[in-house]
């Protein structure tokens, strides 16, 4: 942006401010974080009942690994056509379906009880394959719905805090459902979870909408965030490309920043997804706690990692009042970030479990700081694609789900122990930190070529 144009906004933006506005954005981020915390909640659900169904279905690590991929093959492969649904249909209604339909499927898996042998294992990895198919299209449509509403220079915390919420999940979740699985049995983990995200669904469509629409917004505020950089249209604004997204992928992917970016989140991914999936495993083999122990044991990092994510967004939206370049506000976090969360590998060298618990507390601290993937998403998106660059960038990050469950599972059944995974989870943080320091570049938005 240049200094005239960006003087006149910020001269729009003073002027917006002068007028008594709403603040109706502040609550569609809140029911993004509500979604969030219950997206993550219902992918951890399937740690939780772990280790307790291995135990009665006689797993070993490696089926176990398949197990906890099953979700993130689905997840992954209909990511771009997610995508282009948000792109091609109303977000608010293809959002409300997909909390749905994946709730379902989760209160299903707790139906799973009532099978033995190699029924239950193929029954539960097919639910787990419906359930990433059905939650795609919902971090694309979090970024959509944050470039709708957010101008960019809140944009940073607005999709921190929603992304936060995978930290949150745990805090909030993960005592409750190890309380469950010790007194109930780890199939009630899943009846109780789909029950709840069935009545948010309900909840959402009463309360989201775009803001050219929402009835509660005042104009003051659709002024402010318009001024501000704010597509306004979450449904979005073109749809001339709708017939060609074969080509607009094509673009997208030869984009050496965007490439770097989706490089970089698969590596952050890794850390997510061996908390999602063998943390608790590893707190119970490796480190000898009950389940329930470690339940609440995975609370501390879960914390700090909710903490550094609203604090990875204050940091990037203050740098970049500060005057700041918008890839300088991105990048240092994020680098920062991941070079913090290295510490993961210092769980090799101590033996007390309140240091293992404080080590992967940093870890996830720094995972949290670093985590502002989806800000620079929506910073980046073309305005007519933001759905598919949205899950292309999920596409790319949750292949993680896919390789890192089995690729520990290996290495666990191979070494006897966690050692090497946790190498594994650390080196991913540095070859991040390489992705946005080399490969990026300058952080911008990407226009499209004309056809």
């Amino acid at each position: 942006m240049s200094a005239s144009s960006s003087g006149a906004a910020s001269t729009l933006l003073d002027a917006a401010d002068a007028g008594r506005r709403t603040r109706v954005r502040l609550l569609i981020v809140a029911m993004l974080f509500a979604a969030t915390t219950i997206n993550y909640a219902d992918r951890a659900t399937i740690s939780i009942a772990g280790p307790d169904m291995a135990k009665e279905l006689g797993l070993s690590p490696v089926q176990m690994g398949y197990v906890f991929s099953a979700f993130a093959w689905s997840y992954v492969l209909a990511q771009i056509p997610g995508g282009w649904l948000l792109d091609r249909y109303s977000v608010k209604w293809v959002y409300a379906a997909a909390v749905a339909l994946w709730s379902g499927f989760t209160l299903v898996q707790g139906a799973v009880g009532f099978f033995s042998g190699l029924t239950a294992v193929v029954l539960l990895f097919a639910l787990r394959l419906a359930v990433g198919l059905t939650e795609a299209p919902v971090f694309p449509a979090n970024a959509r719905i944050v470039a709708a509403w957010f101008p960019t220079r809140e944009r940073g915390m607005a999709s921190a805090f929603f992304n936060s919420a995978q930290y949150f999940a745990t805090v909030l979740f993960t005592p409750l459902m190890a309380w469950i699985v010790h007194n109930f049995g780890w199939h009630h983990v899943f009846t109780s979870m789909g029950l709840l995200g069935l009545a948010f669904a309900v909840v959402w469509l009463r309360v989201v909408d775009s803001p050219k629409n929402h009835p509660s917004m005042n104009q003051a505020e659709r002024d402010y965030i318009e001024a501000g950089g704010a597509l306004l249209d979450m449904d979005g604004q073109s749809r001339t490309r709708q017939g060609d997204a074969g080509r607009t992928l094509r673009q997208l992917l030869a984009n050496r920043m965007l490439l770097g970016i989706y490089i970089g989140q698969y590596c952050i991914t890794v850390l997510t997804y061996f908390f999602l999936t063998w943390f608790p495993v590893y707190l119970v083999k490796e480190r000898g706690l009950s389940i329930l122990q470690a339940g609440f044991a995975a609370v501390l990092p879960a914390l700090c990692g909710f903490i550094g994510g609203i604090l990875g967004g204050v940091i990037s939206d203050l740098l970049l009042r500060r005057g700041f370049s918008l890839t300088a506000a991105r990048k240092i976090p994020i680098v920062g970030g991941m070079l913090l969360s290295m510490s993961i590998i210092g769980c090799n060298y101590v033996q007390a479990d309140a240091l293992v618990v404080g080590l992967m507390a940093l870890a996830f601290f720094g995972k949290g700081i670093g985590a502002l993937g989806w800000a620079v998403v929506a910073d980046t998106s073309p305005r007519e694609s933001g759905g598919l660059s949205g899950g292309l960038f999920n596409t790319f990050g949750n292949t993680a789900g896919i390789t890192t469950p089995i690729a520990i599972g290996y290495i666990v059944q191979s070494t006897g122990s966690f050692n090497g995974a946790l190498v594994f989870v650390g080196l991913n943080a540095l070859v991040a930190c390489f992705c946005y320091l080399v490969v990026v570049g300058e952080i911008r938005r990407v226009e499209l070529k004309a056809h």
